[in-house]
């Protein structure tokens, strides 16, 4: 059994990442996600590891892919326009095929919004936010536990594709608290090797760490080794959480924060005699389509619901493919909808 502890989602994430093996942090000061960076400062450089405060976000997400290259588990966090910021060094991770865990803590946007709890990065995560063919694994948590444990999880998954792994996470989550029972550390010594990695060359045949070829057969030939590897991985990494959908006439689809106030508003439907139940995708991307696909062999509409202005709305209308009614209800601005609102939605939309 793993400590027990009372932390916010910030925190946990923090923690985790420290009993995941990271090594390396590094980050620039935003909020809603400062306490993840001020647990960090705290601990890292009390175990002997290197925690950066960096001049900028791009100087973080460069700091990343120098650790990463080196073999070691790095991780940099930030909100909304920080993450943006970085957006050219995740793409030169994943053209460089490099292990990185990434978290992002959402804010009200565009620009600079302001510090309130949002949904509206899922297209800047989940279509790989830079430039040029990539993709990064997105893992959308629910509450602080959960946030914890798809943590270590994603330095897992990172290490087995060498691929950035996004955790994203709304500011309601990074701030709230839970009670929350993280694993014992891993031993970093029996984590599986990396022969590729920048360690030093004696004895060996150099690696190279890159994403640069000036040949175009060499860069398609790099293109066509990562969609075969997304394609992999779409097939073998996608996650999902399903409620109430057994005997469901309509299923809500909602993530993160939303899924967790959705499910408030099922038992307030079911009471009704309203039969609704919810899908929840964890993995953002990969998004879980057939499950969600298969469930309308029995409900006839789909709710999306979300905190933004219905991003992931394209992918349930494209997974539900017109098999069912896909109607959507969103708020936008750091705007948190309640439960009451949506089971007003959901009496909308019943047939």
């Amino acid at each position: 059994m793993g400590e027990r502890l009372l932390l916010r989602g910030n925190e946990a994430i923090a923690e985790a990442a420290i009993r995941a093996g990271c090594e390396c942090y590094f980050a620039y000061p935003i909020t809603p996600q400062a306490e993840l960076l001020e647990h960090m400062a705290k601990h890292m450089t009390r175990l002997g590891r290197t925690f950066v405060q960096a001049e900028s976000e791009v100087g973080a997400i460069n700091m990343v892919y120098g650790a990463a290259a080196a073999g070691v588990r790095a991780m940099t966090s930030s909100s909304s326009p920080g993450i943006s910021l970085k957006q050219e060094g995740i793409s030169y991770l994943a053209g460089a095929n490099l292990p990185a865990v990434i978290v992002n803590i959402v804010r009200g946007g565009p620009g600079l919004g302001n510090i309130a709890p949002s949904q509206c990065d899922y297209f800047q995560a989940t279509r790989g936010g830079g430039h040029g063919d990539y993709r990064t694994i997105v893992l959308g948590p629910s509450t602080v536990p959960e946030a914890g444990e798809l943590t270590m999880l994603a330095f897992d998954l990172a290490d087995k594709y060498r691929i950035p792994v996004m955790i994203l996470a709304d500011g309601l989550l990074g701030q709230m608290m839970e009670p929350v029972e993280l694993p014992d550390p891993v031993d970093v010594r029996s984590l599986p090797e990396k022969p590729w990695a920048l360690t030093g060359a004696a004895g060996r045949e150099p690696n190279l760490v890159h994403s640069f070829d000036m040949d175009p057969e060499g860069l398609r030939q790099l293109n066509r080794d990562l969609q075969a590897k997304y394609e992999h991985i779409a097939k073998e990494e996608t996650r999902y959480e399903l409620l109430e959908t057994a005997d469901a006439d309509m299923v809500i689809a909602a993530y993160g924060t939303i899924a967790r106030i959705a499910k408030s508003a099922i038992r307030m439907a079911r009471a009704e005699g309203i039969k609704v139940g919810l899908f929840r995708p964890i993995s953002l991307w990969p998004f879980p389509s057939e499950p969600l696909r298969d469930l309308t062999q029995h409900a006839k509409t789909v709710l999306t619901v979300e905190m933004s202005a219905g991003q992931m709305h394209e992918d349930v209308r494209l997974a539900v493919a017109e098999r069912a009614a896909t109607p959507f209800y969103g708020e936008t601005g750091g705007v948190v909808p309640t439960p009451r609102a949506i089971l007003n939605e959901v009496k909308k939309h019943v047939l």
